[in-house]
C-alpha cells in the first residue's frame, strides 16, 4: 500500500480502545499469612505486590466488562467486530468458548470468536495472532479479551504461586490502521516447563 506522498505504508493493527475489569474483593498478604507459610516481607520482597484480587463471578462475566468498557472507548458497537479472541487459562467450561459466549453476549453476530491459553504470556500470544489477523487482511475489527479467574485453581497452601495470582480481565479493540501507527512486532518464546 502507498500514502499520498508516495512511501511505502504497511497495514498495521492499532488499539483504539481499552477497558478493564478489576474485581472489588481483595486478598491481602496479611489474608496470605492466615492460608500459608509466608509473610508480607517475604512476599513484597520478592514480588512487590500487596494484594490481589479475587472474583465472586466467572471468567466470562469478568471478560464482558473489560469487552463493554473497550468498546465505549473505541466508539464501536460489537456488531461491528470481525473477530474474538479471549485470552485465557480459566475458562468455566471448557465449550463453548469463553470467545463464544462473550460473541453471543455482546451482540456481535458478525465475529468469528475463539480462546487462546498461553496461561501468563495469553495476552501477548494473543496480540501476535490479532496482529496477524489484521495485517493479512482477514480482520478489520478486533476485539481481544484477556480475562482470568485464577482463585479458582490455586492452591493457597503454595506459597510460590499462591502469592502471584489474581483474578480480573483487561480487553482491547484493535483495527486495521494504514497511518504508520499500530502494533510493529511482537516478540515470541518459550521455556518448556522451566
Amino acid at each position: 500500500m502507498k500514502s499520498n506522498d508516495g512511501d511505502r505504508v504497511s497495514r498495521r493493527a492499532t488499539i483504539t480502545g481499552w477497558g478493564k475489569c478489576v474485581p472489588p474483593v481483595e486478598l491481602t498478604n496479611a489474608d496470605l499469612e492466615q492460608l500459608c507459610d509466608t509473610s508480607d516481607d517475604w512476599i513484597m520482597e520478592r514480588t512487590g505486590i500487596r494484594s490481589r484480587h479475587i472474583s465472586h463471578v466467572e471468567t466470562t462475566d469478568l471478560g464482558e466488562v473489560a469487552a463493554r468498557r473497550a468498546l465505549a472507548c473505541a466508539g464501536m458497537d460489537a456488531a461491528d467486530l470481525d473477530l474474538i479472541v479471549v485470552a485465557t487459562l480459566t475458562p468455566e467450561i471448557p465449550c463453548p468458548s469463553t470467545g463464544a459466549m462473550l460473541e453471543e453476549r455482546l451482540g456481535a453476530a458478525n465475529a468469528a470468536a475463539f480462546d487462546l491459553n498461553a496461561a501468563c504470556s495469553g495476552f501477548v500470544y494473543a496480540t501476535s495472532v490479532v496482529t496477524g489477523m489484521i495485517e493479512s487482511g482477514f480482520a478489520e475489527r478486533v476485539l481481544l479479551v484477556g480475562a482470568e479467574k485464577l482463585s479458582y485453581v490455586i492452591d493457597y497452601q503454595d506459597r510460590a504461586t499462591s502469592v502471584l495470582f489474581g483474578d480480573g480481565a483487561g480487553a482491547a479493540v484493535f483495527e486495521a490502521s494504514e497511518s504508520g501507527d499500530g502494533v510493529l512486532s511482537v516478540d515470541l518464546g518459550s521455556d518448556g516447563l522451566k
